[in-house]
């Protein structure tokens, strides 16, 4: 199961053209991405202690359909692991008849906050921290 959040689009998110503002798309990939860490049972707090944050690598954004003022939407987000020190997050902003509005597709890592490296094995490191590890494997 993909993780997701609800939102309901605001009308100071919007731009002159009356859709929701671009920069406003990465605040709700950014939003479903701590909800779902916390839901894992890692909030912020909980990563810091243990001496690692997130950071982000690369993202993409693909616009496919507008959103407007009052629309509701679901923000999925899934953690896709390989190999290494990075990792894939897959995210959709979907109306609520199921059509993407948008794709958020990153590069992320954990960041060892005392030698700002990345990390070796973020899932093994985030799973072993977490309450709930299984909403971590995407």
């Amino acid at each position: 199961m993909t993780f997701f959040v609800d939102v309901t689009v605001r009308g100071y998110e919007l731009d002159t053209q009356g859709h929701l503002n671009q920069a406003v798309y990465l605040q709700y990939a950014e939003h479903a991405r701590w909800e779902l860490l916390r839901a894992a049972g890692l909030p912020q707090d909980k990563l810091l202690a243990s001496g690692v944050g997130p950071v982000a690598l690369e993202t993409t954004v693909k616009f496919l359909r507008e959103l407007r003022g009052g629309d509701r939407v679901r923000v999925t987000c899934r953690f896709v692991y390989g190999e290494g020190k990075t990792f894939t997050v897959a995210q959709q902003i979907l109306k609520e008849d199921g059509t993407v509005a948008a794709e958020v597709t990153g590069v992320a890592g954990m960041l060892d906050l005392a030698h700002r490296k990345l990390i070796a094995d973020p899932a093994a490191h985030l799973a072993s921290l977490a309450d709930n590890p299984d909403l971590l494997r995407g």
